[in-house]
């Protein structure tokens, strides 16, 4: 039982009066930027582990690893 076009006719205007046409163009929006937000998700997900585990390194870890590096030449 499928409505023809009067059927969905109706159906659209009554939504329309329910909600208005602000809320309608808000709710459309949010949808969008919720589908943008999902595909960028998405697209991030399909980097290599590789490229995400090697992050910048800081001044404390450079300054760490060269004390490691200085205990370890005393301890030869």
């Amino acid at each position: 039982m499928n409505p023809g076009p009067w059927g969905l006719l109706i159906i659209a205007l009554v939504v329309l009066l329910l909600f208005g046409r602000g809320k309608i163009a808000n709710m459309m929006g949010e949808v969008a930027s919720g589908i943008k937000a999902f595909r960028k998700g998405m697209s991030e997900e399909e980097k290599p582990v590789a490229e995400i585990d090697q992050a910048p390194k800081s001044e404390a870890d450079t300054t760490l690893n060269q004390a490691k590096e200085v205990d370890r030449s005393k301890d030869a």
